[in-house]
Formats: structure tokens, sequence, C-alpha cells
């Protein structure tokens, strides 16, 4: 797939740029985590925005394969064998709840689904598009509810077509307002749902099947 012919509408609608976006450090380095009770989404909902706001930034940004240190907010991210995620899969926009998000390309509703649960997607859609002879999804997570009431399965959505919003807690799954955008080469059959965090053992299998959404966003913060 050439990335560099492919154009995309941008998610948010507009450009994260350098002076309206933050990157955002959530990984063990950030030691002002520890100060913070990450399982109170209110107080970790103020760490958040007030960074946003002492930088006066409208965007954070950031997450591509970082090792995360907020992942033990929820023992959604233990698995059945003891090996814990912390390697998140996609890229992270936070922003204030209720901002729109338009799908980059022209595709398809490929599912979606409610993964409720504190610390899951909550509400969440997946896309399915067709370039230069290969499927790609991207996949949209933390969203409201209401984002998945009028869809249909196969509805065709065009390049800058409003996908959906940026969902408020706890009905995004309980976190801090933000979207979760990630693409996938490989549904691995899954149905509205796909990891968006794996162990440190499966890095090198979701990064084959995972590209960087950064492709698509061209932030230049990441």
């Amino acid at each position: 797939m050439n990335w560099n012919a492919l154009q995309f509408f941008p998610v948010m609608g507009e450009a994260l740029t350098e002076n309206n976006t933050l990157k955002l450090d959530f990984s063990p380095a950030n030691s002002e985590l520890d100060l913070i009770d990450l399982g109170n989404t209110e107080e970790f909902n103020s760490y958040v925005f007030g960074q946003l706001s002492g930088q006066n930034k409208k965007y954070g940004i950031g997450g591509y394969f970082e090792h995360r240190a907020i992942y033990r907010r929820s023992e959604v991210f233990a698995t059945q064998e003891s090996d814990f995620r912390n390697i998140h899969l996609g890229v992270d926009i936070w922003a204030e709840a209720g901002k729109s998000v338009f799908a980059p390309m022209d595709g398809i509703i490929h599912s979606f689904q409610d993964n409720a649960g504190f610390g899951n997607y909550g509400p969440t859609i997946i896309l399915e598009h067709y370039i230069d002879g290969q499927k790609l999804y991207s996949l949209y997570g933390h969203l409201f509810l209401s984002d998945l009431e009028k869809l249909k399965v196969g509805q065709e959505m065009k390049a800058g077509d409003l996908l959906c919003h940026i969902g408020p807690f706890p009905e995004n799954g309980d976190w801090p307002p933000h979207l979760h955008f990630q693409l996938m080469l490989d549904m691995l059959g899954n149905v509205g749902d796909f990891p968006g965090v794996c162990s440190q053992r499966e890095i090198e299998k979701y990064k084959a099947i995972c590209p960087d959404p950064n492709l698509i966003l061209v932030c230049p913060l990441i």
C-alpha cells in the first residue's frame, strides 16, 4: 500500500498541528501518573484536560505502541494467562466530549457495538476500506451510544462524512473523553470489537496487523 500517494480527510475535521495539539505521555516514565487515582475517572479527567488547558491546546495525542501505565485502572486488560496487556495499538485523540469525528476515506460500515464495561471501548464503530487491492479497517472507540442508533452494516461512508462523536464518561467505557483510532489489516474474525491493547509478548504479531494511524492523521507530534 503506497501511503504517500493517498489523501485523507482529517479525522477531527481539521489538521492536528503543533498549534492545536499536545503530545501526552501515559507511559511509566511519566511520574505524575503516580500521583493520580487512575480508577477515579473524574480525577483522571481533570489531569488530562488540565494538561491541555495549561498549554492552551484543543487536542491531546499519542499512544501508538506506547507502553502504558494507565491500564492498571481496569482488570479488562488482564488475560486469562495473567499476561497483562499494556501496549497500546492505536492513537488516542483526547478532546472534549461531543467533538465530531469524520470518515478519513471512503468505506462501508463493517460492524459496530457497545463494548460496555469499565475501561473498555464503550460504543465502537469499525469501517472497512479497499485501497490498492487491499482491505484496511479503521476503528473508532469511546463514542456516544447514540452514534450507533442509525447505523447499518454495509452502509456506505464517504471521505469527510460525519461518522460519530467523542463520547462522555461513563458511557464511553468510563474514560476521560477521547477517540481511540486504530488501523487493522486483518480483523482476525472480530466483529464490532478488536484488541486495542496487547501484551509484551504479542508486540510483533500486532505490529504486522496494525499500521501506524499517523499515516492517516499526519500529526507532526507523533
